[in-house]
């Protein structure tokens, strides 16, 4: 099939891209890398009106360390991101997580802020974003706002993003010194959209003891699913003496996955749990 009729803007200022949609009414898309929006328009799940196209504004592809924060640019590629040294260095998470993203054709087009803003709950921005408490930028012709990202994802494919702002930035705040990073995820295929994932991120004190720990699990639920209430019996205690399938079994119990083509609601609950179960796991050797 092909996509429907629109029209195409390509602004080359923010304030330019900002007024289009305010004229809309709402009704036109933005254009980031095009690899979740092009391809949905083709089989006309989606028929916009209009798009506006963001990639000839310049200054949304950046990678840079502010204080203790690292800001990323919403048209930033999966592939700069997979190849930055900062990220590498202070969001180890990220730099795993995003090595699972699709191919390298589609990473190489692909956005941050085009996937956060689809929000698949299966993606993995969405997972990681959750997991190291990032903040987004939103910006509308009426202003500036900042969503944290548990705060952004409301439901299925639904962001707190109205449907005149843009996200603009990503912020995530720095891993600490004593802080490991671990993210697993199992698809049919490699490049295909996560059954379930897992995020984790671990802080210990040098004599062993849990000091902090995230844990989130995407493809679970229509958002990603924050497991750190059922992690925090975690903290104090030495990892040593933690049997990380209790923290498994506890989570899954909480999980009420749909059942679709690629997987049931039993089989994604038992494979969170192992994969929960791995993930700490790892975590644990890394100290």
């Amino acid at each position: 099939m092909k996509a429907a009729a629109f029209d195409y803007f390509a602004p080359r200022t923010m304030d330019d891209a900002l007024d289009l949609l305010a004229r809309s009414g709402g009704s036109a898309k933005v254009l980031a890398g095009g690899q979740t929006l092009v391809p949905v328009m083709a089989f006309r799940l989606a028929q916009p009106p209009a798009l506006v196209d963001l990639n000839r504004i310049a200054g949304l592809n950046y990678i840079r360390e502010d204080g203790d924060a690292v800001l990323i640019g919403a048209m930033t590629r999966h592939r700069d991101v997979e190849r930055s040294e900062t990220v590498a260095r202070h969001l180890p998470l990220l730099s795993q997580a995003i090595r699972e993203v699709a191919h390298p054709v589609i990473r190489n087009r692909g956005t941050a802020g085009g996937s956060l803003s689809h929000a698949d709950p299966a993606a993995e921005w969405p997972t990681v974003a959750v997991a190291l408490k990032a903040s987004f930028v939103l910006r509308s012709a009426k202003g500036t706002r900042t969503v944290a990202a548990r705060d952004f994802f409301l439901s299925l494919l639904t962001t707190a993003l109205s449907p005149e702002e843009i996200l603009v930035e990503v912020r995530i705040p720095k891993r600490s010194d004593d802080a490991r990073a671990v993210f697993l995820e199992v698809n049919r295929r490699h490049g295909d959209f996560a059954i379930v994932s897992v995020a984790a991120q671990m802080e210990a004190s040098r004599a062993g003891e849990v000091k902090d720990v995230a844990l989130v699990l995407g493809g679970v639920a229509p958002v990603p699913f924050d497991a750190g209430r059922l992690a925090a019996p975690m903290l104090g205690r030495r990892l040593a003496d933690l049997r990380f399938e209790d923290v498994g079994r506890a989570i899954a119990g909480e999980l009420s996955p749909g059942s679709d083509i690629h997987a049931s609601a039993d089989y994604r609950r038992d494979l969170a749990c192992g994969l929960v179960v791995r993930a700490l796991t790892q975590l644990r050797e890394k100290f």
